[in-house]
C-alpha cells in the first residue's frame, strides 16, 4: 500500500518521542535533524515533543517548528512522565525515543530500525563513546554494574534514551518514577526480544544536564523495584514468607537456647539481650509472613482487575488437516 504522505492524518509508520525540559537553543536544531532523518527513511512519520514544565523559551521555540505535535505539562513531572505521555499520544507502528539535548543523533534512527528488522521488538542504543563529564560517567557505570547484578538485562547502556520499540510493547505498560531507563529489562521480563546497537553521542552545547545525585537515588530505588518484579512478582509470599520463616526459626532457636540455659544450667537472663532479640525475630518473622500473604492477595487482584494473567502469549497457531 502506497504511503499518502510523510506526515498525514493517517496513522504514521514512525513516531519520534522527545521530552524537553529547559532545552532553549536545542529545540529548533533538534527538530531539523529529526525531520531530515525521518524524511530520509521515506516512511510516514510524526514528531512529538513534550514540554516538561520548562521555565525558559523551550515552548516558544517549539511553536516555530513544523510538522510537530507538542504536549505541554503544567509543571515539571520528570522525564519518565514525559515519555509516558508522548508514548500514549503516539500513533506510529514503531516508536523511537530520544533525549532533547542534542547528545543523541537522529541520524542513528535508521540504525535502530535496521537492527529491529532482525526480529527484535526493542532496540536500545549503546553510547559506546560517551561525551559526558567524568562524574556523570562514573554514576552511570555504577548504575550499570548494579543493574547487571540485580536485573540481568544484558544491555550495556540502559540509560541511553535513544531506543526503538514496536507499538505492541506499550499496550500494557505504564511508566513511573525513573523507569524509562529500565524499559528493555521490563519488556524482556514479558518475553519481548531486546537488541542493542552502537550509536553516536555528542557533547552538550546548550543548557545544562538534568542528571544529579537525586536522580541516581531514584533510579536505584526503581531498579530494586524491577528486581522484585522480575524475581517475585508472581510469588511475593516466597520472598516475604521465606524471610519470615527464617526469622521465626532464628527467634525460636534463640529462645529455646535461653530456656535450656535457664532450666538446666541456672544461667541468669536478667542482663542478657538475647531473649529480647529472640522475641524481636519472632515478631518480625510473623509480620513478614503476613506481609507476604497480603502481597500475594494484592498481586492476584492486580492481574484479575487488569483482565490478564502473569504470562504473555506471543501467538496461537492452529493447523487444520
Amino acid at each position: 500500500m502506497e504511503e499518502k504522505s510523510q506526515f498525514s492524518a493517517d496513522k504514521p509508520y514512525l513516531s519520534v518521542v522527545v521530552p524537553l525540559y529547559n532545552e532553549e537553543g536545542n529545540v529548533e536544531i533538534l527538530h531539523q535533524r529529526i525531520l531530515a532523518a525521518c524524511q530520509a527513511l521515506g516512511k510516514s512519520f510524526e514528531i512529538i515533543f513534550i514540554d516538561d514544565g520548562s521555565r525558559d523559551k523551550t515552548a516558544q521555540e517549539c511553536a516555530g517548528c513544523s510538522p510537530l505535535k507538542l504536549i505541554r505539562f503544567r509543571k515539571n513531572f520528570g522525564q519518565t512522565a514525559a515519555f509516558d505521555a508522548g508514548i500514549k499520544e503516539a500513533q506510529g507502528e514503531i516508536l523511537v525515543t530520544m533525549d532533547g539535548d542534542l547528545q543523541n543523533d537522529p541520524a542513528d534512527i535508521k540504525l535502530l530500525l535496521a537492527e529491529m528488522a532482525n526480529g527484535f521488538d526493542v532496540v536500545s542504543g549503546w553510547r559506546w563513546q560517551r561525551k559526558d563529564s567524568f562524574m556523570k560517567k562514573f554514576f552511570s557505570r555504577g548504575a550499570n554494574l548494579l543493574r547487571k547484578i540485580l536485573i540481568h538485562d544484558n544491555i550495556h547502556d540502559s540509560g541511553c534514551s535513544l531506543k526503538a520499540y514496536k507499538r505492541k510493547c506499550f499496550e500494557e505498560v505504564d511508566l513511573f518514577g525513573e523507569m524509562h531507563r529500565f524499559m528493555p529489562a521490563i519488556l524482556e521480563m514479558q518475553g519481548y526480544r531486546v537488541g542493542e546497537i552502537k550509536v553516536s553521542h555528542h557533547p552538550r552545547i546548550h543548557g545544562v544536564t538534568k542528571y544529579n545525585w537525586k536522580r541516581a537515588i531514584k533510579g536505584f530505588v526503581d531498579m530494586v523495584s524491577i528486581w522484585f518484579w522480575r524475581k517475585y512478582a508472581n510469588r511475593p509470599l516466597h520472598l516475604f514468607g521465606g524471610a519470615g520463616m527464617i526469622l521465626l526459626g532464628a527467634g525460636s532457636f534463640i529462645l529455646a537456647w535461653m530456656a535450656v540455659g535457664k532450666i538446666f544450667f541456672d544461667i541468669s537472663l536478667a542482663e542478657k539481650i538475647w531473649p529480647l532479640i529472640g522475641v524481636f525475630f519472632i515478631l518480625a518473622g510473623i509480620q513478614l509472613f503476613i506481609s507476604g500473604l497480603l502481597a500475594d492477595i494484592i498481586i492476584k487482584n492486580y492481574y484479575k482487575n487488569r483482565n490478564q494473567m502473569n504470562y504473555s502469549i506471543k501467538e496461537v497457531i492452529e493447523n487444520q488437516s
